[in-house]
């Protein structure tokens, strides 16, 4: 995890949420923010995976409920 990652994620008190979600997705989601070339498609990703941990409710833009 990326210390930007990790930060907006502490800052945020998403961290919880984050490491409650399926390895799978925690690794998805940082490959996804990572592979990023431009760092404007890196914040936009990043900002796409925060609100979705704030919702609780999506994953990549589909519908995801914890079990």
């Amino acid at each position: 995890m990326t210390s930007l990652v990790q930060q907006e994620l502490t800052q945020r008190g998403l961290m919880d949420a984050y490491l409650s979600r399926p390895p799978y997705q925690q690794n998805d989601y940082l490959w996804w923010i990572n592979s990023a070339k431009r760092d404007e498609t890196k914040q936009k990703r990043l900002t796409q995976m925060l609100e979705e941990l704030e919702r609780g409710d999506s994953y990549m833009k589909m519908s995801w409920h914890a079990l």
